[in-house]
């Protein structure tokens, strides 16, 4: 944060086309691969190149291109955080500063290609930083969300085998409180203006560090990133990236969903530990060479979201449904917004009341778009990339449906099929899948890292399993029903039952527990905890247990995990064998029979 670097903002002339040109024609300084080959590539008509990094291969080309065209163009990143403070980086600053903490990485945190670096930082530049940085040096960089616990972190550390950790000062007690038992952590990095015993100082090493270094070669199904996601049951899993995956394959997503150019500026509010932070804050928008803005908020603000939208010149704001149901509580017609005009949305369904009012408030359409974090690698067919989990879409120029997910993504071959793994005709309800064959191959996650059983569950036959449930409409729509799993996305997070079961038995007054998803007109859904109590915890105030209980939650795993509903029974419904009958619990939450 110390480094402050200006750039004032204008609008770029440049068009995809005529960048294409610059790309290819100069063969000088570029390598021999442009943008139309990288279209070539996502759309599988043309091999995935043997070797990718995104740094080296599209962000310092986006360098180059600064110098050579000696013109004025928005900045690649620009960061306020609501309070005054700025900060405006071009693609050359980027470039520069990266290579400075590619150093560090590689220097005083003895850090080599292929090790791990957990990393737990909220929306700051160094975030950035550290993303280019990894790409640089081979790192694989682990995003982890603030609101991480100490038991969330060194879960973490030890399942990952982390040999870095970087966060700021409001967790770093926390690291140290479960560092003794993380054998593999050897450095801990911190971003903070003062110092700590046994903990390197980010800016202090950055504005020590050379600005050279060169760029490992890496391949495209090299590991780049691992993301912990939420699953029915156990603990949450190691989803990995390759550089391709994640990388190469936002190509399509930044160009025709985002629909982004240089001229753009698109402001993702995403967390930084989500995927959705990396492909709509950095791979899709910087292979566009589109600025990325950001604003520090640690919580969703909606009247501080709409006074950014009027006082910034946004053109593309990506968020999720839950922080649309907010924003059209507020009466829009108040707000002027200085340039905004592309809406998009994902991570979990958009109600079409919601998208109706947005719409009628401010003339703009909401484009849903659906995906995953997994991606899954087929092995013995030629490769083609899948938009780092963009499933289905409303594109630009496409009939909106309201309520709908849109049509699958190109080269994608999406199907409503059966428990056979069958394709079903139009408004059969089905599970949602992706065929994979020989014909259209492509590139999902690269594996569940020690996890080979569900890596193999996640395919029927010749169809890649979402695990969420639909129908298709005679159109080519998609209609999501319900997930197929226990998981509760509430927000756009995604929570395991099983963590929230397992954070309440450790409480005294618990003696089983069942948790699952319960409608709520904000957050899509919100956990539920059904709860039977230990008998001398019966007679107590049933309205101060169930405080007690989400305060409990709380503190032993990250905040937004806990139950904002919680219902006391006798007894909890089990089949003959004795085990729960979660579908029922959420069947009597959401009406169905």
């Amino acid at each position: 944060m110390k480094i402050l670097l200006e750039f004032r903002v204008l609008r770029s002339p440049w068009s995809i086309q005529s960048l294409c040109r610059i790309f290819h024609h100069s063969h000088k300084t570029l390598a021999t691969w442009n943008f139309s080959d990288y279209e070539a590539v996502g759309r599988c008509e043309q091999e995935v190149p043997e070797y990718f990094n995104f740094a080296s291969d599209v962000l310092d080309k986006w360098s180059q291109i600064e110098k050579e065209r000696k013109g004025p163009s928005n900045p690649a990143l620009w960061w306020i955080n609501g309070k005054g403070d700025e900060i405006k980086w071009s693609f050359e600053e980027l470039g520069f500063l990266s290579q400075k903490l590619a150093n560090v990485l590689s220097g005083p945190c003895s850090l080599q290609r292929g090790d791990r670096v957990l990393a737990i930082l909220p929306r700051i530049p160094e975030w950035w930083l550290l993303n280019v940085a990894c790409m640089r040096t081979g790192v694989t960089i682990i995003p982890g969300t603030t609101q991480l616990t100490a038991q969330d972190i060194g879960y973490r550390l030890l399942a990952s085998k982390a040999k870095c950790i970087i966060t700021t000062d409001e967790l770093a007690p926390a690291v140290d409180s479960v560092v003794s038992k993380c054998q593999s952590l050897k450095t801990k990095l911190i971003v903070s203006e003062s110092s700590r015993a046994e903990w390197l100082n980010f800016s202090d090493l950055l504005n020590a560090a050379s600005s050279v270094h060169n760029c490992v070669k890496t391949k495209t199904q090299d590991p780049m990133a691992i993301y912990f996601t939420s699953g029915a049951t156990g603990s949450p899993k190691m989803v990995e990236h390759s550089y391709g995956s994640l990388g190469l394959g936002s190509f399509l997503c930044g160009r025709y969903w985002m629909n982004l150019t240089p001229s753009d500026i698109v402001w993702n509010t995403s967390d930084t530990a989500w995927i959705k932070a990396a492909f709509g804050s950095v791979f899709g928008p910087w292979f566009q060479g589109t600025c990325v803005f950001v604003h520090a908020m640690p919580h969703f603000d909606s009247r501080a979201t709409l006074e950014t939208l009027c006082r910034y010149p946004v053109t593309t704001l990506c968020s999720s449904p839950t922080a649309y149901r907010m924003l059209v509580q507020q009466d829009l017609t108040r707000y002027a917004f200085k340039a905004l005009k592309q809406c998009l949305s994902g991570g979990e369904p958009l109600n079409p009341e919601v998208m109706a009012q947005w719409k009628s408030q401010t003339g703009l359409t909401i484009y849903e778009g659906y995906g995953q974090t997994e991606i899954k690698k087929i092995t013995g067919v030629v490769i083609c990339l899948f938009q780092h989990g963009m499933i289905c879409a409303n594109m630009k120029g496409m009939k909106i449906k309201p309520g709908s997910l849109g049509k699958a993504v190109p080269p994608l071959n999406v199907q409503i099929i059966d428990e056979n793994g069958s394709a079903l005709p139009p408004g059969k309800e089905g599970d949602i899948a992706i065929k994979v064959d020989a014909k259209q191959p492509f590139t999902f996650f690269t594996q569940y890292l020690d996890d080979p059983v569900k890596t193999a569950a996640t395919i029927r036959g010749n169809f890649y399993i979402t695990r969420d449930r639909g129908s298709m409409d005679e159109d080519g729509y998609i209609w999501f029903m319900r997930r197929c799993d226990d998981v509760i996305i509430s927000s756009g997070y995604r929570i395991g039952p099983f963590e929230i079961e397992s954070a309440l038995i450790e409480h005294p007054a618990v003696l089983e527990s069942a948790a699952v998803s319960s409608p709520d007109p904000i957050r899509g859904e919100v956990v539920k905890a059904f709860v039977v109590l230990s008998p001398s915890f019966k007679s107590q105030d049933p309205k101060k247990l169930a405080c007690e209980l989400q305060d409990h939650v709380k503190k032993v795993t990250a905040p937004y995990k806990y139950p904002r509903k919680i219902e006391f029974v006798q007894q909890l419904p089990k089949n003959i064998a004795g085990k729960i009958k979660w579908n029922e619990l959420r069947n009597k939450e959401w009406g169905h029979v």
